[in-house]
């Protein structure tokens, strides 16, 4: 099949854009207001776009909090959602006020950063620490103003459990984390392969 996805004229139950573009790593968020307070979601719009130097980008619908904090604060940290966090993630991603710290109503445990103020999710192997760097907004339908924008942050610091690193490499499997799919669905990564590039 093909459809016109200006007009978005695919004529199946759901949009499958998402379900296309599968699967997304998911940025588990954590950031802190003025006051302290922690935020913590999860963002499937989310990735790693350069290496030199090591910069994230998560993608938020409308100002949300973590993306208010970030603009704010100057600062975020995106922890490694895996299998076994699955359900404190999900937990994460339902919407409360800014006042409510999204760890303690998750069950999780906030472990100190070691360059920014953010706490990362101590339960998580892997944690990304970064600094803002600048907020892209993105434009609506017809050209017009949007409701998306992408945050952007250099990668300041590197958290990774010391049982994830094999002869000298990062195994994947060991960590499995989770993906968002389209719809309801996940995946997690538990098997891998290996290609090389042609010379």
């Amino acid at each position: 099949m093909f459809y016109d996805a200006v007009a978005n004229t695919h004529g199946l139950m759901r949009d499958p854009f998402k379900a296309l573009v599968s699967p997304r790593p998911i940025g588990w968020i954590s950031t802190l207001d003025k006051n302290g307070v922690v935020n913590l979601a999860p963002y499937s719009f989310f990735n790693a776009v350069s290496t030199d130097p090591h910069f994230v980008m998560f993608s938020s619908g409308g100002r949300k909090d973590s993306r208010r904090n970030a603009e704010e604060t100057g600062e975020f940290v995106c922890s490694l959602a895996t299998y076994e966090l699955r359900n404190a993630m999900n937990r994460t991603s339902q919407h409360v006020g800014p006042e409510v710290d999204e760890m303690v109503l998750a069950g999780l445990s906030p472990a100190p950063s070691n360059v920014v103020a953010p706490p990362r999710v101590a339960e998580s192997p892997v944690a990304f620490e970064c600094k803002y760097w600048r907020t892209i907004e993105l434009p609506g339908s017809g050209g017009g103003p949007g409701t998306h924008a992408i945050v952007l942050g250099q990668v300041v610091g590197v958290h990774i459990d010391d049982h994830a690193i094999v002869d000298g490499k990062v195994d994947i499997t060991k960590l499995k984390p989770i993906a968002r799919l389209g719809y309801g669905d996940y995946a997690v990564i538990d098997e891998v392969f290996e290609l090389s590039r042609p010379q």
